[in-house]
């Protein structure tokens, strides 16, 4: 295809999209109506050390009460409000039956490793739990691997382990297949070939993980200089609860039972008009199983109770109501701008937004913008096809269209471990972290003392190599 043709393709679904932003513009949320997500960002990052004993008794209903705000803001004021509020609803019903079902599942499976943690053991176990989390993502894997890395490093633990744990397996580790994080899946559906991002992200992957673990490794050893050191044990790695692992592969088998992937699944949604399907029924049915099934030394061993899961439950229900607005205004603006944009402006803001909304629909929304600029539609599997194959740029001197995409993959999950609540299995991870008596950093201390002055480096000098 020319670039003459491209152009004029480009010009056209810009008119189209002018058209459509006009119609929709009168839609819109009003921009104040975002303030109930900040007020909830600012309140879970205040409120433990602030105002702990209000907060520990509360925070389920000032996330229920803000959401509530905007909830029906939506259903009495705005228009298609209710249809709005139904999707938001479905995501959120598929995001909690995932991480239920994980958590429960994991929960099941006390894996022993008889060796006292060191630089070199832990960084190994953190380069495994990356490895793994593009099998059974990064959820999985950091629901299988913090109970055991917290024991293995027990007297010796800091905060620093847990964030790197976060940085690395809950986070960064999954880039390298759509099962890894969502919003991979997500691009998957719309029609990224399966191995298109370990193709196009292991150099970076690499470097970013390699320098990462580097770091820690520093830190930990002059954490092992100061304690006293135990006595040396036998190394033995054993399993309790292996037959969870049935339940592991159900769940991330489950994960494809997607009307998208699989045309003869029938729709729920569509059917009875459920804010759920098969997916999601499966996923809650096997977390039920599981628990029930679990062997009671591995429950045990590994302190399991549902004081986490119930945290990010009536959390994130805050979080995916208060955000709808703010979703909304972004998209609007991608859509309107995303064809002035250069690679260098995708990547920042589809990393900085993933950082504080959910990265999923932070990804959709700039990689339609990204590929209205090629003249390409973000519904139609054969432009996505190519338009990760790389397609030239209409604009002289712009880079092709694989980068883009690499851009915003890249940005959306690494740009995740930013904050807590930049991706599912941080607040996890932290919440599992506090009930086994570890000390973990407040939000506001995780990004000040951990993610810019660890994270940032790292993604500027990615942009740096490879989107100027």
């Amino acid at each position: 295809m020319s670039k003459s043709l491209i152009a004029a393709n480009c010009n056209e679904t810009a008119a189209l999209a002018a058209v459509h932003l006009l119609q929709l513009h009168n839609h819109l949320p009003p921009v104040w109506l975002a303030a109930p997500f900040i007020l909830l960002l600012l309140m879970i990052a205040t409120g433990p050390f602030l105002y702990s004993h209000f907060w520990e008794h509360h925070y389920s209903k000032v996330s229920i009460g803000l959401g509530g705000i905007v909830a029906a803001y939506y259903l009495f004021v705005m228009e298609q409000g209710g249809r709005i509020l139904l999707h938001s609803l479905e995501e959120y019903l598929s995001f909690i039956a995932l991480i239920t079902a994980l958590f429960v599942v994991s929960g099941g499976i006390l894996i022993r490793i008889e060796r006292r943690g060191s630089p070199l053991i832990n960084g190994a176990l953190l380069l495994a739990g990356a490895l793994v989390s593009n099998v059974i993502g990064t959820t999985g894997a950091s629901m299988l691997l913090i109970r055991p890395f917290i024991r293995i490093n027990e007297g010796r633990i800091k905060a620093f382990h847990i964030v790197f744990f976060i940085f690395i397996v809950s986070n960064i580790g999954g880039a390298l297949t759509p099962i890894g994080d969502p919003p991979l899946f997500l691009g998957f559906l719309k029609g990224v070939p399966f191995f298109w991002a370990v193709q196009k992200i292991w150099f970076p992957w690499i470097l970013t993980l390699g320098g990462l673990i580097l770091i820690f490794i520093v830190l930990d050893s002059r954490v092992g200089n100061r304690e006293t050191a135990a006595p040396e044990q036998s190394g033995k790695v054993s399993v309790v609860g292996a037959k969870s692992f049935m339940y592991l592969a159900m769940v991330i088998g489950a994960v494809f039972l997607d009307p998208s992937v699989i045309s003869w699944l029938p729709s729920l949604q569509t059917m009875l008009h459920l804010p759920f399907g098969i997916r999601e029924l499966l996923m809650f049915a096997v977390a039920f199983a599981a628990y029930t099934t679990a062997d009671k030394e591995a429950l045990k061993g590994n302190n399991f109770n549902f004081i986490p899961i119930r945290e990010v439950a009536f959390l994130f229900i805050g979080i995916f109501a208060t955000m709808i607005p703010a979703l909304e205004l972004m998209g609007d603006y991608a859509s309107a701008h995303g064809g002035g944009f250069s690679v260098t402006r995708f990547y920042w803001m589809t990393g900085v937004l993933s950082g504080v909304l959910d990265n999923a629909p932070t990804y959709l929304s700039f990689l339609a913008g990204a590929s209205g600029k090629f003249g390409m539609d973000i519904n139609s599997v054969s432009d996505m096809q190519k338009f990760a194959h790389g397609v030239s740029s209409p604009v002289s001197g712009d880079v092709s269209s694989d980068i883009y995409l690499m851009a915003i993959s890249m940005a959306s999950v690494f740009f995740g471990s930013l904050t807590y609540i930049g991706n599912a299995p941080n607040f996890m991870v932290k919440n599992i972290a506090t009930q086994g008596k570890v000390e973990v950093p407040g939000f506001i201390e995780y990004i000040f003392k951990y993610s810019i002055p660890v994270l940032i480096p790292f993604f500027v000098l990615i942009w740096w190599l490879f989107f100027i």
